[in-house]
C-alpha cells in the first residue's frame, strides 16, 4: 500500500516520455533521416510544426494588393505565389522536393512526375488519403473524400454506379432547365436595358445549387436552400479550423464555435433526411436522382449485395451538396472570366455554339461531344485554376521512392498548382490564358490532373464536366461579356479556389 502513492508519477512519467517522443525525438529523427537523403526544407519547430511561417506568407500574399480590371490588368503570374505562397517560397528556396511541418505531422512535397504517379497511382495500400482534422468531417469529409480503406472502397464502388456517363446523360434535361432559370433570371436582371452588370460567380453558385438539388433528390434550389446554408456556415468554421493545430479532443469541448459547428451539423443531418424521407411524394420522371442511386442496392463482382445505409447515404450527399456546388461555380466563375478577358476565345466558343445548337435548340447529351473549342477552354481553365491547389496523400508503411527511403507516417503533399504553372512543363507562356495547348497530346500523366488522379480520382468530374459544357454553351449563346471596371482579379484559397472579391461582368445580348 506504502507504494500506492508512485503509481500517479509513473504515469505522469510514461506520458511525458510518450510527449517527448512524439514531439521532439522523433520529428528531428525524420528530419535528420530526410536531410541526409538530401532532402532539405524550414526546420521543425516543436509542436507548431511551420504553421507560424505558412500563416505568415499567407498574409503577406493577400496583403499585396490585388489586381484590378481597371485599364486592361488581368494577370496569372502571380496565382500560385498568392494562393500557395509557402510552396511558392520553399520551392525557389529548397527545390521542388522538399520536407515541411504541419505541427508534429512531416509532410514532404513532391513534384516529380513519377513521383507523383507512384502516390496517386498505387492500389497496394501502401499510400491512403492523409487524415483530416476531425473538425473538417462536420463539412463533407465523412463522405467519399475522407473515407478510407475497405469503407472507402464500398462507397467508392456504389458512387461510381450512379455517376458512370449514362447516368449523367440522363440528367442533361436537368441541366438544360436549371440553365434556362438562370437565362429568365439575365432576362429580368435586364430588363429594357442594352447591358447589365452581375457577379457571375454569384449566379454560378445559384445555377450549380439548382443542379445538386435536382440532381441529387429531384428538387429545386428553393427546397436544398436551408441545406446550402447550414454547409455555407459550416464551410467558414470548419476553414478556420484548418489552419490550426488540432489537439486531440478538442472538437468534445462546449466552446462557442464547436456548439454552433455542432448545431449546424445537427440542423444539416435533419434536413438532408427530411428531403431523403419525402422523396418519394415526387412524380418520378425518365431521369433517376442521385439520392435513388444511392439507396438502391447493387451486386459487386462477386455477386454479393451491397448498399449504404440512411447515415451513409447523408454523409455522402453533404459531400455533393458543398464539394458538388462549391467546384463546378468555381470552374464556371473562372471561365467566364477568361472569356471576358480574351475576346477572340469567346467567339471562336460562340460560333462553335452556334454551329452545333443553332440559336435556339437545347443541348442534348450527343452532341456535347462536338463542342471542341469549348472542351478546351475548359481544360486550360482548370489548368491555371483548379478547385483543389494540393492534395496530401499518407505513407501508411515505409516505402521507397526513387532514391528516397520514406518513413510510415510521412503525408505527401502535390502541389498541383504549381505543376500547373510549371514552365518546365508548359513552355514559357505556362501563366497565359492558351486552350490551344490543349490540341496537343500530353508527355506524362502527373501533368494535368485538375480532379485528381488515380483510384481516388473525383467521382463527380463527369458531371462537373457536362454541366460546364452545358451552362457556357447556353450563356455564351445568348450574350456578349466583357469585365467590369469594378472587377478585382483575387483568386483566393477557401478550401478550394476561388475568386474572392467575385466576378463582377458586364452582359448584353448577343444578337
Amino acid at each position: 500500500m506504502q507504494f500506492l502513492f508512485l503509481f500517479p508519477l509513473l504515469a505522469a512519467a510514461v506520458i511525458l516520455a510518450k510527449f517527448a517522443y512524439s514531439v521532439l525525438w522523433l520529428p528531428y529523427a525524420i528530419q535528420r533521416h530526410f536531410k541526409a537523403q538530401g532532402v532539405a526544407g524550414p526546420g521543425y519547430r516543436p509542436i507548431n510544426g511551420n504553421n507560424a511561417e505558412t500563416g505568415r506568407l499567407s498574409a503577406q500574399a493577400l496583403s499585396r494588393k490585388p489586381e484590378s480590371a481597371a485599364g486592361g490588368i488581368f494577370g496569372h503570374r502571380d496565382v500560385v505565389a498568392r494562393v500557395s505562397p509557402f510552396y511558392h517560397e520553399w520551392a525557389r528556396t529548397y527545390g521542388k522536393t522538399f520536407l515541411f511541418w504541419f505541427g508534429i505531422r512531416p509532410r514532404l512535397v513532391i513534384s516529380r512526375p513519377d513521383d507523383i504517379k507512384q502516390v496517386m497511382l498505387n492500389t497496394s495500400g501502401s499510400f491512403e488519403q492523409a487524415r483530416f482534422n476531425p473538425l473538417g468531417k462536420l463539412l463533407f469529409w465523412q463522405g467519399l473524400v475522407g473515407l478510407r480503406g475497405d469503407t472507402w472502397a464500398l462507397h467508392r464502388r456504389i458512387i461510381s454506379q450512379a455517376f458512370n456517363m449514362e447516368r449523367v446523360k440522363e440528367w442533361v434535361p436537368e441541366l438544360v432547365a436549371c440553365s434556362d432559370k438562370m437565362l429568365e433570371k439575365f432576362e429580368g436582371i435586364r430588363g429594357e436595358r442594352e447591358e447589365f452588370e452581375i457577379d457571375a460567380h454569384m449566379e454560378m453558385n445559384d445555377v450549380a445549387a439548382d443542379v445538386i438539388s435536382k440532381t441529387t433528390l429531384g428538387r429545386s434550389f428553393e427546397e436544398g436552400r436551408r441545406i446550402f446554408a447550414l454547409q455555407d456556415q459550416q464551410a467558414h468554421l470548419v476553414a478556420q479550423a484548418l489552419t490550426n493545430i488540432y489537439i486531440p479532443g478538442f472538437q468534445f469541448l462546449p466552446t462557442k464555435k464547436n456548439r454552433e459547428r455542432a448545431r449546424l451539423e445537427k440542423e444539416t443531418r435533419e434536413s438532408i433526411k427530411a428531403l431523403i424521407h419525402r422523396r418519394n411524394e415526387r412524380v418520378r420522371g425518365s431521369s433517376r436522382s442521385l439520392i435513388d442511386l444511392l439507396m438502391s442496392p447493387y451486386k459487386n463482382q462477386d455477386g454479393l449485395v451491397e448498399e449504404l445505409g440512411v447515415e451513409e447515404v447523408i454523409d455522402e450527399c453533404k459531400t455533393f451538396y458543398f464539394a458538388g456546388k462549391e467546384t463546378t461555380a468555381n470552374l464556371l466563375s473562372f471561365a467566364l472570366l477568361m472569356l471576358a478577358n480574351h475576346q477572340e476565345w469567346q467567339d471562336k466558343a460562340r460560333e462553335e455554339v452556334i454551329r452545333v445548337l443553332g440559336r435556339d435548340k437545347s443541348p442534348v447529351a450527343d452532341n456535347l461531344s462536338d463542342l471542341k473549342i469549348l472542351n478546351l477552354i475548359i481544360q486550360e481553365t482548370l489548368r491555371m485554376y483548379p478547385p483543389a491547389v494540393l492534395l496530401l496523400r499518407e505513407a501508411t508503411k515505409k516505402v521507397k521512392m526513387g532514391r528516397l527511403e520514406i518513413p510510415t507516417g510521412t503525408e505527401f503533399h502535390v502541389p498541383l498548382i504549381g505543376i500547373h504553372y510549371d514552365s518546365e512543363i508548359w513552355g514559357e507562356d505556362a501563366h497565359e490564358f492558351n486552350p490551344l495547348r490543349f490540341n496537343e497530346p500530353r508527355k506524362h500523366l502527373a501533368h494535368y490532373f485538375p480532379f485528381g488522379m488515380g483510384p481516388r480520382i473525383c467521382v463527380g468530374q463527369t458531371l462537373a464536366i457536362v454541366e460546364a459544357k452545358i451552362v457556357l454553351a447556353m450563356i455564351i449563346r445568348n450574350y456578349s461579356f466583357v469585365l467590369s471596371s469594378t472587377y478585382v482579379h483575387a483568386p483566393s484559397h477557401f478550401i478550394s479556389l476561388m475568386p474572392q472579391y467575385g466576378a463582377h461582368m458586364v452582359f448584353r445580348k448577343a444578337f
